[in-house]
């Protein structure tokens, strides 16, 4: 297997990384994994005369694709990335995990998760598992309970030596212990790291003596989050990297043709961006309520249906809303990708003008991108009527500054730092005034 390391949002030819030169995919199997990975937009993976050619976007993880071992390195690495993901999903901060060991592992992005579901396991075996009185109906020779006498009345006649008991043994084989365990093997799995798979796997046997093991689904998942109450509130840092490993492992991929897995691990760091700029907004934009996926109902419709059947007219979701009562402050929708250093698709730029064409009389539309450069700025787009030469809406290009971010989510409460946070959240929804465009 040929190692390959590349960040995110990255294209690699022969011509720039000399070790894909001469690489062939090999068999139809690859080749099928290849295009269904390029169709779903994870990344793309071409086959050239003189090569591979392989191009990034938001996805990172590790995964074996033919010759080559990959692996996508998110540009936020080491404790920024790792105060962001504790942050983003409420895990704890314990000092069981050691960061500096991720410093030079070429699959440092799952291996982090796993440590620290390791982590948060060690944790809650110190504790004591949570456990649960679970009614049985069984033979006991010294009986617990009470007896069931309507079944001792059917037996009446014959000797035994046991009476039938009903009682209520409290018990670790419980769900959410199980899904724990199901995700301790899974992390084993993934992780290519020869020291965290024996932890991981020493974590698990721990809990296998007590606990059945089960194999991990989304509804499993689903259930196990429906019954969770205050007792199991502090499996919930566990449970969310669970969740994490189970929707980022090798899984059929959408659309594609039966039986094409992803062998590895693919994360969406989109869906992280947009997981932690809502947890942000919601925790220090109190003067505006914020609103996930806010549906801008009736912006289309059809006005002529010649079907049969009549259908719906498609409701624009931006990712986030900010509403003043019931006025909208500002549209936002998260892109993780640093537009500060590459072009804005069109695809974007079109999503984000109808956003704006929402609103009157001159609407107005944020995007909001992650960057570590500390010179990136605001940009703006100007949506022109082509007669009368006048806006009709903008489209705002917002850095967030992701080092910043870190720092602020991480740092000790202070009075402070809390009203940093308050003013780095209102620039990040309503930013600065807007700017007026010369016309003409």
């Amino acid at each position: 297997m040929q190692p390959i390391v590349l960040t995110e949002w990255y294209a690699a030819s022969p011509e720039t990384m000399p070790e894909l030169a001469g690489l062939e995919l090999g068999n139809d199997k690859a080749r099928q994994l290849a295009e269904a990975l390029t169709r779903s937009g994870r990344l793309s993976v071409l086959e050239l005369r003189r090569g591979l050619r392989i191009e990034t976007t938001s996805f990172v993880g590790s995964l074996r694709i033919g010759p080559i071992q990959l692996s996508i390195q998110p540009k936020l690495q080491g404790m920024p990335l790792l105060s962001l993901l504790r942050y983003t999903y409420g895990l704890r901060h314990l000092d069981l995990f050691v960061p500096q060991e991720q410093g030079a592992q070429p699959d440092a992005f799952h291996d982090l998760l796993c440590h620290q579901l390791a982590a948060e396991t060690e944790e809650l075996l110190s504790r004591g598992l949570h456990r649960r009185y679970e009614r049985r109906h069984e033979m006991l020779a010294s009986p617990r309970g009470r007896i069931d006498f309507m079944q001792l009345a059917g037996r009446a006649g014959t000797a035994q030596s046991s009476l039938p008991c009903i009682h209520h043994p409290r018990l670790q084989d419980t769900l959410i212990n199980q899904v724990l365990l199901a995700g301790l093997q899974l992390a084993a799995q993934l992780t290519h790291d020869l020291s965290l798979r024996v932890h991981l796997r020493k974590l698990a046997a721990r809990l296998g003596d007590q606990v059945a093991f089960i194999r991990l689904t989304a509804e499993t998942l689903q259930q196990v989050r429906r019954h969770s109450d205050r007792l199991t509130a502090t499996y919930h840092p566990a449970l969310a990297i669970v969740e994490l490993l189970v929707e980022s492992q090798g899984t059929a991929l959408e659309g594609s043709e039966e039986g094409v897995i992803v062998p590895g691990f693919l994360f969406d760091m989109n869906r992280f961006f947009q997981a932690l700029i809502s947890r942000f907004l919601h925790d220090f934009l109190p003067v505006y309520t914020i609103r996930d996926e806010y549906r801008l109902r009736d912006m289309l419709r059809y006005v002529l249906d010649p079907r049969p059947r009549a259908i719906k007219a498609p409701s624009p979701r931006p990712d986030f809303v900010a509403l003043d009562g019931s006025r909208i402050v500002a549209i936002l929708d998260t892109k993780y990708r640093d537009l500060w250093m590459q072009p804005l698709p069109r695809d974007m730029l079109y999503q984000l003008v109808i956003y704006a064409l929402s609103q009157e009389p001159v609407g107005q539309a944020t995007i909001l991108y992650p960057t570590l450069n500390t010179a990136a700025t605001e940009a703006w787009i100007e949506a022109r009527d082509p007669l009368l030469s006048s806006r009709r809406a903008l489209v705002v290009l917002r850095p967030v500054n992701m080092s910043k971010l870190s720092d602020l989510v991480s740092a000790p409460w202070t009075a402070d730092r809390d009203r940093a946070a308050r003013e780095y959240a209102h620039a990040l929804a309503i930013g600065a005034e807007v700017p007026t465009i010369a016309r003409g």
